[in-house]
C-alpha cells in the first residue's frame, strides 16, 4: 500500500511546478474557508476590480492613461451603485411591509381552501391531516418570527458595520485599480520564478471567468428589469420584489427558475385567482424564460464555459454550502477553475510547461 502511494506521489507530483500550483491552490481556499468572514471586505473589493478592470483596459486602448481611467471607471461604478440603492431600497422596504401586512390574509384564504379539500376528496386527504399541517405551518411561522425579531434587534449594529465596510470597500477598489501594476508587481516577489503552470491555468480562467460574471451581472439585470416592467403593467403586486427575486434566480442554473415560479404563481392567485389574469401572468413569466434561456444566455455567452449539468448542480451545492450566497454566484467559475486545474496537471510522465517566466 505504502508503495501505491509513494508511485502515486512521485508520478503526479515529481514536478516542482506541480507542488507551486497545488500549494497556491491550498493556501487560497484555506483562507477563503478559514479567513472568508474576516477578509470579506477584501475577497468584495478584489472581485469588483476584477470586473471593473475590463472596462479600465478598454479606455486605455482608446489612449487614455491608467490613472484618469481608473478615476473615471471608479467614478462611474459608485454612481450607478449610489443611485440603485437609493431608488431600489425605498421600493422593496415598502413593498416588503405589503407582504407582511397581506399575509395574514393569504395565510386565512390558504386555510380556508385546504379545509375544503376533504369535502372534495374524502378518500385522498381527511380533515386531521389538515389541521396537522396548519399545526405545522403556524409552527414554523412562529419560528421565523422570532428569527426576524432577533435580527431587528441586532439590525442596526450590522448596518453600522456595513456602512464601515462600504466606505473600506470603495477606497479598496480604487487602489486596486488605480495602483494593479504595483500591487502585482509586489506580490510577485513573493512568488516563485518558474511558475509556468499557475500562468497557464490563470490564463485559461481570465479567458472564462471575468466574461461569464460580467455576463451573469447583465443577465441578472435585464431579467430582473424586464420581470418587473411586465409585472407592473399587468398589474401584479410586489413587482419590484418578484422582479429582483426573478432576477436573482438566474444565479443557480436548472433551478432557480423552477424556485422562483412558486412565489410569482402564489402572489398572482392570491391577488386575481384562476382567472384569465392568473394564467396571462404565468405566460408572460414563462415568455421571460425562455427568452433568457434560449436568446439571452446564448448572446452574453457566446464563449460558454462548456460543463456538464451535474457538474453544475454539483459545484452549487458543494461552493454554496462553504460560502453561502457568493460560493453560489462563483460556483459555475469555481468549478472551471477545477477544470482547468485538471486539464492543465501533467499526466503521469508528463512534465509541466517551463517556459514561461513571469
Amino acid at each position: 500500500m505504502i508503495d501505491v502511494f509513494r508511485n502515486w506521489f512521485q508520478r503526479y507530483f515529481s514536478d516542482p511546478q506541480v507542488v507551486i500550483l497545488a500549494v497556491l491552490l491550498v493556501a487560497g481556499f484555506g483562507i477563503v474557508i478559514f479567513f472568508g468572514d474576516i477578509l470579506l471586505p477584501l475577497l468584495i473589493s478584489i472581485v469588483v476590480a476584477y470586473l471593473l478592470e475590463a472596462i479600465v483596459l478598454k479606455l486605455q486602448a482608446r489612449g487614455m492613461r491608467r490613472t484618469p481611467a481608473a478615476i473615471l471607471v471608479f467614478l462611474l461604478f459608485v454612481a450607478v451603485v449610489g443611485i440603485s440603492l437609493l431608488v431600489l431600497i425605498p421600493l422593496l422596504s415598502e413593498q416588503v411591509v405589503q407582504f407582511l401586512q397581506e399575509l395574514p390574509r393569504m395565510i386565512k384564504r390558504t386555510q380556508q381552501a385546504l379545509m375544503s379539500l376533504p369535502e372534495l376528496y374524502p378518500q385522498i386527504i381527511t380533515e386531521e391531516q389538515i389541521r396537522n399541517m396548519m399545526a405545522a405551518v403556524a409552527a414554523e411561522l412562529a419560528t421565523w418570527s422570532q428569527t426576524i425579531l432577533s435580527l431587528s434587534i441586532a439590525s442596526l449594529q450590522r448596518v453600522l458595520t456595513w456602512a464601515v465596510y462600504l466606505i473600506l470597500i470603495a477606497i479598496l477598489v480604487f487602489f486596486f485599480l488605480k495602483d494593479k501594476d504595483r500591487i502585482i508587481q509586489w506580490l510577485s516577489r513573493f512568488f516563485p520564478r518558474e511558475r509556468a503552470l499557475v500562468s497557464q491555468v490563470w490564463r485559461e480562467m481570465d479567458l472564462q471567468i471575468g466574461n461569464y460574471v460580467r455576463g451573469k451581472i447583465v443577465e441578472i439585470l435585464i431579467v430582473g428589469v424586464v420581470s418587473w416592467l411586465v409585472f407592473a403593467l399587468m398589474g401584479l403586486d410586489y413587482a419590484v420584489l418578484l422582479g429582483l427575486l426573478v432576477g436573482l434566480s438566474v444565479l443557480v442554473p436548472y433551478v432557480g427558475a423552477t424556485v422562483v415560479t412558486l412565489p410569482v404563481a402564489l402572489v398572482a392567485f392570491f391577488q386575481w385567482g384562476w382567472t384569465e389574469e392568473f394564467f396571462y401572468l404565468l405566460l408572460a413569466y414563462g415568455i421571460i424564460q425562455a427568452l433568457d434561456g434560449n436568446v439571452l444566455v446564448p448572446l452574453l455567452f457566446s464563449e460558454a464555459v462548456n460543463l456538464h449539468p451535474v457538474a453544475i448542480i454539483i459545484a452549487i451545492i458543494v461552493f454554496g454550502g462553504l460560502w453561502g450566497f457568493w460560493g453560489v454566484f462563483f460556483a459555475i467559475p469555481l468549478a472551471t477553475l477545477v477544470k482547468a486545474v485538471l486539464n492543465a496537471w501533467p499526466a503521469g510522465g508528463e512534465q509541466a510547461p517551463t517556459t514561461d517566466r513571469d
